[in-house]
């Protein structure tokens, strides 16, 4: 029987009681946010390619578009529109923000989502976000997912190196005085587990977000997971 570890309500780092049985393989579980937890593939692609119209500028089509989220949105809307001036990126970012202000309200968790973070919790998981969202962006999804006590820690790209760097996850384990070598990244995207990667942490894949399987799968993840009933089996029965 797992016993979950109390949490300081200040730092919120857990802390191992007597009779408590250590985990498989991990004790801290970083997920990415967006095509990990949030179903939000399709709106992010639709609005960088509504900014990029905006302004008369090329129209990244879907496959560009997709591969570059989970990185910081600079970085990513120059990815995505490549040999424009620097100049025309802060317009490009203010549009894009302008379309996804318009309608992350209506954004979703991907079925199955709020069930796997509530049992890993119980069982004692360190439960942590590294993401290419911004800081005022993670906060107001997890406030409007009511998420925000579920985690330990979070990062974001406009705090640290945005992925693929591993820094999210040396900081995020620094913090909750995790060991890498027992901490797990998941991810929809190549950036996610290659960050793992560098960092020297375990990578799981979901296939059900921005990056096609056949890219994820070549970075080797310890599993990939067509839905997120199968990570949460997967987890449960393996971490």
């Amino acid at each position: 029987m797992r016993v979950q570890q109390p949490r300081n309500p200040r730092t919120g780092v857990g802390k191992r009681l007597p009779g408590y049985m250590a985990r498989k393989n991990f004790d801290l579980i970083v997920f990415d946010w967006d095509g990990t937890l949030m179903d939000s593939t399709a709106i992010i692609v639709k609005c960088i390619q509504a900014a990029a119209k905006d302004l008369g500028l090329p129209i990244p089509d879907n496959k560009a578009a997709a591969h570059v989220i989970g990185l910081g949105l600079g970085e990513a809307l120059q990815m995505a529109m490549p040999g424009l001036e620097a100049s025309q990126y802060p317009r490009v970012v203010e549009r894009y923000r302008y379309h996804y202000l318009a309608q992350d309200q209506d954004l979703t968790l991907f079925d199955g989502v709020r069930e796997m973070l509530a049992d890993l919790s119980q069982q004692g998981y360190f439960l942590a976000i590294a993401t290419g969202k911004s800081r005022v962006g993670l906060n107001r999804a997890l406030h409007e997912t009511k998420l925000l006590s579920v985690f330990d820690a979070t990062r974001c790209a406009d705090e640290t190196f945005s992925k693929p760097h591993p820094a999210m996850l040396q900081e995020l384990t620094r913090e909750l005085g995790q060991d890498l070598k027992r901490t797990v990244m998941i991810g929809d995207t190549t950036h996610d587990l290659q960050m793992a990667i560098n960092a020297g942490a375990a990578g799981i894949a979901v296939q059900y977000g921005a990056h096609p399987a056949h890219e994820l799968n070549a970075l080797k993840p310890l599993f990939s997971a067509t839905s997120t009933p199968q990570l949460h089996d997967w987890l449960i029965n393996n971490a």
